[in-house]
């Protein structure tokens, strides 16, 4: 990290404007990966209720008091014919493009797995876009592994 006023914690309910803004850039960002996304306004999270969830964890990095990166990790419920019942899911990963490249993105990740590990989470899953290169490169430098990928018809 380059930054000496980096700061990660949780998110609280006085983040939600600027968690809300995150999620209309991500989805900005992610439009053009994804051709079955309604107009616009969309929102892909309950962000508020997310946050207020005890079972969730939602994590934002300050820089000298600005909120600039974003990430959650939520239980969910795995396919009955997996060796687990349920896993970590991660997601909302945003950092603001001024703060990119610095291992914001990493710093989230890492805390998220301990996250999930001391909730007793074997797995932890996220989703990407296959053309989305930058994120999947990101993924994999933290360890993360293709594992599926998602076909559709239209």
């Amino acid at each position: 990290m380059t930054s000496p006023d980096f700061k990660l914690r949780n998110a609280t309910l006085e983040d939600l404007p600027v968690l809300l803004d995150f999620e209309q850039e991500l989805i900005t960002a992610e439009r053009p990966f994804d051709v079955t996304l309604k107009e616009d306004p969309i929102s892909y999270y309950d962000l508020k209720q997310i946050v207020l969830d005890e079972n969730s964890c939602v994590l934002v990095v300050e820089i000298e008091g600005r909120v600039v990166a974003s990430g959650y990790a939520v239980p969910k419920k795995a396919r009955h014919y997996l060796d687990h019942e349920y896993y970590a899911y991660l997601g909302f990963m945003f950092t603001h493009q001024d703060f990119r490249g610095k291992g914001i993105n990493a710093k989230i990740v890492e805390e998220l797995k301990d996250w999930s590990k001391s909730k007793g989470y074997k797995e932890v899953r996220l989703t990407v876009y296959e053309d989305n290169i930058p994120a999947i490169k990101a993924y994999e430098k933290v360890g993360f592994k293709k594992h599926l990928i998602e076909m559709r018809l239209e």
